[in-house]
């Protein structure tokens, strides 16, 4: 229990030191939003779950072939903004948005018998 205590707080600070340094410095908080931290916390907890590097390279692995769709939220999202929609109607479009860009890539690459 205590190391699950111990995930949730390193990952809650991750994030939360993002956000406050974007708020300063959004180039700096881009950067750093930017380097896939979560998917590294993810294959260390993995990793030091089952002592076994064969599930981050599974999971890295198919990571890359959901990064393009994932670009759809950082494409919509400002173009929504700047048409003059609000933030949340923004946020939720976009990501409703990325949503069935990840469907449609998982459903795409399934008839090309890649299986994520």
């Amino acid at each position: 229990m205590v190391y699950y205590i111990l995930k949730l707080i390193v990952t809650a600070l991750l994030i939360v030191l993002i956000s406050e340094i974007g708020k300063r410095y959004s180039l700096a908080g881009a950067l750093l939003a930017a380097i896939p931290l979560v998917s590294i916390l993810a294959m260390i907890w993995m990793y030091i779950d089952t002592q076994n590097s064969q599930s981050a390279v599974e999971f890295s692995q198919r990571i890359v072939w959901l990064i393009a769709p994932s670009i759809t939220l950082f494409i919509t999202f400002p173009l929504l903004i700047k048409k003059g929609l609000s933030f949340y109607p923004s946020l939720l479009i976009s990501t409703v948005l990325t949503i069935a860009a990840y469907y449609s890539v998982i459903f795409v690459l399934g008839k090309f018998g890649v299986k994520l």
